[in-house]
């Protein structure tokens, strides 16, 4: 819900995807569900 988190998110997202990481936004929130943090969503191809 914060911009603050932004750093530490891509810590833990690089660890993840090294390579040809799929494309993602970051938004700024007053307030997520049940005190969410973060919330991540994907879309998935098979």
């Amino acid at each position: 819900t914060s911009l603050d988190d932004y750093a530490p998110v891509n810590e833990v997202y690089a660890r993840y995807f090294s390579e040809a990481t799929p494309a993602r936004e970051a938004l700024q929130v007053a307030a997520l569900p049940r005190g969410a943090r973060v919330e991540i969503a994907c879309v998935a191809v098979r």
